[in-house]
């Protein structure tokens, strides 16, 4: 049965285990979140050291699975149920036992299966489990370049909820978005590092605390680079590609990204006929807080000259990657993109 990850963690803290977890996908975020819940909660400290195993696929002989499953088939010693823990279960070569437990399953034991990847749900054992009703199937996927900022706005959302007190810069969301890509562990840890950096009696997440607990300039990312193109500030968006280019956390691939994202929404915004704060903010997924920035730049780029910007974006990020321009410099690119946005 496939769930999403908040589902499965309500049922959780609801006591409401499943006898098998498949959890996988290339994002382990969710996956680590999931384990880690399930090893702390389902049973206390001192059954925990008896009915609890942690295995590694790499580990077992013959890269088969056959004696986990033993180990899931026995009965618990100390509480009501045992937990068999997999991790690196994309090492293990032989399913044939899986297969078979889930034809009859220990429905008071917890096996959980942790896979580094996507399982072929083509094969047998996989599209078994992924529809069996009794075992929970988690697949998180990596996300897009373009979807990491909506993920980290939704992430500072829920945590604001349990800590009112503490302020967050918007302009934080689309800084860490573009300086940590897609890794949400990395991300996590960093948004938890601004947290617990803050000086005493400081409730504000900005961008000065990121450039001092990350690392992160506040003067030299994405954020300065859009808004002085926002502005037509030439001279500052000339600095700070220079700076991109002298740097290697700053590959034009990268940071060519955001800039075609907010060009793509300008576009969407001239041809909306409700240019409300909250309905451009729904329309296009973005923190109200933004939406001036949307209403600026639409006075200084038109919707012809907003389309045209987006075919430059794409050109450029061509030839950076070598398409028609095999001896292309960052620098040069740069150049030329910010003087053909703003003429």
């Amino acid at each position: 049965m496939i769930k999403k990850f908040n589902d499965i963690i309500a049922d959780l803290k609801a006591d409401q285990y499943a006898p098998v977890y498949i959890l996988c996908g290339e994002e382990p975020y969710y996956a680590d979140r999931t384990v880690d819940f399930i090893a702390e909660n389902a049973l206390d400290p001192m059954a925990r050291e008896f009915d609890q195993q942690i295995l590694y696929g790499r580990d077992l002989q013959g890269a088969d699975i056959a004696p986990v499953i033993g180990a899931a088939r026995g009965f618990a010693m100390m509480g009501r149920r045992k937990v068999i823990i997999v991790r690196e279960a994309q090492a293990i070569k032989k399913w044939e036992a899986l297969n078979a437990y889930l034809d009859n399953l220990m429905p008071q034991n917890v096996l959980v299966i942790c896979y580094n990847g996507k399982p072929d749900k083509r094969q047998g054992v996989w599209k078994k489990a992924a529809e069996h009703p009794q075992v929970v199937w988690l697949q998180s996927d990596k996300l897009r370049d373009y979807e990491v900022e909506r993920w980290i706005s939704s992430y500072i959302t829920d945590f604001k909820k349990l800590h009112p007190e503490i302020t967050i810069d918007p302009k934080v969301a689309p800084i860490l978005a573009d300086h940590l890509g897609t890794d949400l562990s990395a991300i996590v840890g960093a948004l938890q590092k601004l947290i617990d950096g803050r000086p005493e009696g400081v409730n504000t997440i900005d961008a000065a605390l990121v450039e001092r607990n990350i690392g992160i300039s506040k003067d030299y990312n994405i954020m300065e680079l859009q808004s002085a193109l926002i502005r037509g500030d030439i001279v500052k968006a000339n600095r700070i590609t220079r700076y991109f280019a002298s740097s290697k956390d700053h590959p034009i691939i990268r940071e060519l990204a955001p800039l075609f994202s907010f060009f793509s929404n300008l576009l969407m915004y001239h041809y909306m006929p409700d240019k409300s704060q909250t309905n451009v903010a729904r329309e296009l997924g973005i923190n109200p807080y933004f939406v001036k920035d949307y209403e600026t730049a639409a006075k200084r780029y038109p919707a012809g000259k907003t389309f045209l910007i987006i075919g430059y974006l794409r050109e450029i990020d061509a030839r950076s990657k070598g398409v028609n321009n095999p001896s292309a410099k960052d620098a040069d690119l740069w150049k030329e993109l910010i003087f053909r946005i703003m003429h």
